[in-house]
């Protein structure tokens, strides 16, 4: 994810129109250090579709476990908590995906749905995550 390109603020300012997440410290920040946790869970939790401008579309998704998914939808923990409690090196059921972030030119073509199913395919065949593809 390169920062230099014209795209990368565009994006940014996307995420903080829809989001507000630096507003809300419930919500996932995606700092250095949340990074690093995202990608001890699985290497495709963040996507990226870029051009010679910089990325194009943003997705972000966290494969976990059932019972820290119906803890979630519950509201018994946080967005951020999901992250903070998804255990590393084992199998996850559930997938929450978190945000998916498109810029309006990109939109309606179907590129951020392919993007999404290609990361969970991916997790999937490393045998991190169940798949099945029913949408």
């Amino acid at each position: 994810m390169s920062s230099n390109k014209p795209n990368y603020p565009r994006m940014l300012n996307l995420i903080d129109e829809v989001f507000a997440t630096r507003n809300d410290p419930d919500q996932i920040q995606v700092t250095a250090q949340e990074m690093i946790k995202l990608n001890q869970i699985h290497q495709s939790c963040l996507s990226e579709l870029a051009d010679d401008k910089g990325p194009l579309i943003w997705v972000l998704m966290i494969p976990t476990t059932i019972a820290i998914m119906q803890d979630f939808l519950n509201d018994k923990i946080t967005e951020k908590e999901l992250l903070d409690n998804t255990p590393i090196n084992t199998t996850y059921e559930a997938i929450y995906l978190c945000s998916a972030t498109t810029l309006p030119e990109h939109r309606n073509f179907g590129k951020t749905k392919q993007l999404c199913l290609n990361s969970i395919k991916e997790g999937s065949v490393q045998k991190s995550v169940y798949f099945n593809e029913t949408i």
